[in-house]
């Protein structure tokens, strides 16, 4: 395998990571309850479990 003969300065590595940036979750509304809540997941209101508008489980509290 080869090795690199210099070593990499930070500021070269960092400069080549810039473009490495952190994404904002897609959000998505809720048709039944209207609450927003990330995509392709189960999320929780009035006590009850709802994916895709549709209610999965009742929670107990």
């Amino acid at each position: 395998m080869p090795n690199p003969k210099h070593k990499i300065s930070k500021q070269r590595r960092d400069k080549r990571r810039t473009h490495y940036k952190a994404e904002a979750p897609t959000l998505g509304v809720d048709q039944t309850t209207n609450e927003t809540h990330l995509l392709h997941r189960a999320h929780e209101s009035e006590g009850k479990l709802y994916y895709r508008g549709k209610v999965v489980m009742e929670l107990k509290k």
